[in-house]
């Protein structure tokens, strides 16, 4: 069973859909004490790291979230903005505190990105670590992507896939019980229900 974290920035329906079409039962759940009781949980998110994080706060999430993930050490998968928060904390709009489930920051693509578009949206290639429990297998690993902002993880043994737009950026973490991909494996076809699947069975 696979509970999907509802905070009020997350795609909901189609990580559920991307769930039940590869047969893997899951269900949305909205309260701490739902969260304590999950198993593997899925944190998704769109929109901005201050407003998803003030959510996780005023809904008493974080608390939970900590407890699921750091004291009891169930697998956690934050995807795009949710993998964001997992981090110490982000410099979008400010500095604004994350989970610190994973070390590191969250930048601005922006500063980066030259004469590149952002931000970044469309497909692009991950190269996978060896070690990697979510991306594996040979072939192309292309996945969709919609960001503005990237991970910058302190150790790179807790990165597991790597990107490039304008600078190389990790695009997919793991680390123990907890994992993270930038992009929306529900929209990203043969290769996101791939990474379902993998998450489903770790």
């Amino acid at each position: 069973m696979i509970s999907i974290l509802d905070y009020g920035v997350g795609n909901l329906a189609s990580v559920s859909n991307a769930l039940r079409y590869l047969g893997v039962e899951c269900g949305v759940i909205s309260t701490p004490a739902q969260v304590q009781q999950a198993g593997k949980l899925i944190l998704p998110g769109v929109g901005a790291f201050g407003a998803a994080m003030e959510n996780l706060n005023r809904l008493g999430l974080t608390d939970a979230i900590l407890e699921h993930s750091k004291t009891h050490e169930r697998p956690i998968l934050g995807i795009c903005l949710g993998m964001q928060l997992l981090l110490d904390g982000s410099q979008e709009d400010g500095w604004h505190e994350g989970l610190g489930l994973l070390k590191g920051q969250v930048l601005s693509l922006a500063e980066v990105a030259g004469d590149l578009v952002v931000p970044h949206v469309g497909w692009n290639e991950v190269t996978p670590k060896p070690q990697s429990l979510l991306v594996n297998g040979p072939g192309e690993h292309s996945f969709y992507f919609v960001h503005s902002f990237y991970c910058s993880l302190q150790d790179p043994a807790q990165e597991a896939g790597i990107s490039r737009y304008a600078v190389d950026f990790c695009s997919v973490a793991e680390y123990n019980n907890v994992f993270g991909c930038q992009f929306h494996p529900e929209k990203s076809q043969r290769c996101g229900l791939a990474l379902l699947r993998n998450y489903a069975a770790v």
